[in-house]
């Protein structure tokens, strides 16, 4: 069953931006009427969402969205170190004069938004400079990798970056990668990613001691 590409995109947006709570389920007839889509395209989403983790199938209950735990954000995380790692690395072999200029000036816009305060802009640059690593990098396995998980843990992703002071800490890491991508270092830049999401695994970890 082939998704309509449409109906895909606005509906996993949606799900990325937080419009459906975990575990919400995901009623057919109402998705229709919000994308102005047929069942049929509908149901070929959902079943693509499924595919990519984002949605679950349970008999007698439908489509929800799908919880993912601190344990497995974790696993993801991992995940995510080994593959970024390599994006680091590749990165830095392969970057451009104005490719690292534009990652210099994004890692001074990082640097100027946690001095302002604006936990929002310094959210989009952090995305901004992964994905510029990515195209710059420019492995199109790695990149459909980070692109699935990136799916699963964006509600986590978001928790952290409002955790108090954690992009004080987020920016200086990513400065280090920035910093071995500017200067060619693939082994410093490979190193600087793998420490700056330990630092995210250990941060996850640290949330779910937390009491509510």
């Amino acid at each position: 069953m082939a998704a309509d590409v449409r109906v895909l995109d606005e509906l996993r947006a949606a799900i990325l931006r937080g419009e459906f709570a975990p575990r919400q389920r995901l009623v057919e007839a109402e998705l229709c009427e919000r994308f102005d889509a047929s069942r049929f395209a509908v149901r070929a989403a959902l079943q693509a969402l499924e595919a990519d983790g984002l949605v679950e199938r349970r008999r007698n209950i439908g489509a929800r969205i799908r919880e993912i735990g601190i344990d497995e954000a974790v696993e993801i995380s991992e995940v995510r170190q080994v593959v970024e790692g390599l994006i680091a690395r590749r990165a830095a072999e392969r970057v451009s004069d104005a490719e690292a200029d534009e990652l210099a000036a994004i890692g001074r816009q990082m640097h100027e938004a946690v001095a302002a305060g604006e936990v929002a802009e310094y959210s989009d640059l952090n995305a901004r400079l992964h994905s510029s690593l990515r195209d710059i990098a420019g492995h199109g396995k790695a990149n459909g990798i980070i692109a699935q998980l990136h799916g699963q843990m964006v509600r986590h992703q978001y928790a952290l970056s409002h955790v108090p002071g954690r992009s004080k800490v987020s920016v200086w890491q990513h400065q280090a990668i920035v910093d071995a991508v500017v200067a060619r270092d693939g082994d410093a830049a490979e190193a600087a990613m793998r420490a700056h999401i330990a630092s995210v695994i250990e941060a996850l970890r640290a949330s779910s001691s937390t009491p509510a």
